[in-house]
C-alpha cells in the first residue's frame, strides 16, 4: 500500500474522531470542522513528509493539533467556556453529566490536551510526546498533574 493510499484511507476512517478531538479542544463546532478540513488538506500537501506510514495517526494527530492552534491564536488565545453548553447536533462529543468534560476543559491548555489524547483518543504515552513536541518526562508529569487536580476537583461530586 503506498503512502497516498495508507493516508487517504485513515483519513476516511479517522474523520469523526479527527472531528471529536479538534472539538474538545475548541469548543466550537464550525472552527472544529475548518480546522479539520485544514488539516486534512495540509496532510495531503505534505503527504511526502510522512516518513513511516505505519505512525500515520501520530503524523495526523500533531498537524490536527498545529490547526487548532492556530485557529486558537486567531481567536486571541481565549476559549469560551459557556456556563450553559451550546445546543449541539448528534455528532457533537458532549457527554449526558458533562461534570468531568467542563472539568478536563477547565484544567490549562497543556494539560488538559495530554489528557484529552491520553483517555479521549487512547494514545499511548510516546506518541502524546510526538505529537506535542515534548518529551515523555513532561506528558506525565503533566497527565498526572492533571489527573491530581481532576481528582480534587470531582471529591464530593457523585458521578
Amino acid at each position: 500500500m503506498t503512502k497516498e493510499e495508507t493516508l487517504t484511507s485513515f483519513l476516511i476512517e479517522s474523520q469523526t474522531r479527527s472531528y471529536r478531538l479538534a472539538y474538545s479542544v475548541l469548543r466550537n463546532r464550525e472552527e472544529a470542522l475548518d480546522a479539520v478540513q485544514t488539516a486534512v488538506c495540509r496532510a495531503l500537501e505534505h503527504q511526502n513528509s510522512l516518513r513511516d506510514p505505519g505512525a500515520v495517526k501520530t503524523w495526523f494527530t500533531r498537524i490536527l493539533m498545529n490547526a487548532c492552534q492556530d485557529t486558537l491564536r486567531q481567536r486571541g488565545r481565549v476559549v469560551p467556556f459557556p456556563e450553559e453548553g451550546p445546543e449541539l447536533g448528534q455528532e457533537d462529543p458532549e457527554p449526558a453529566d458533562d461534570t468531568l468534560a467542563r472539568r478536563v476543559n477547565a484544567l490549562p491548555a497543556e494539560v488538559g490536551t495530554v489528557i484529552k489524547l491520553r483517555f479521549y483518543e487512547e494514545m499511548t504515552l510516546k506518541e502524546i510526546g510526538e505529537v506535542t513536541g515534548q518529551n515523555i518526562s513532561t506528558v506525565k508529569s503533566r497527565l498526572y498533574a492533571g489527573l491530581r487536580k481532576l481528582r480534587v476537583a470531582m471529591e464530593g461530586v457523585e458521578i
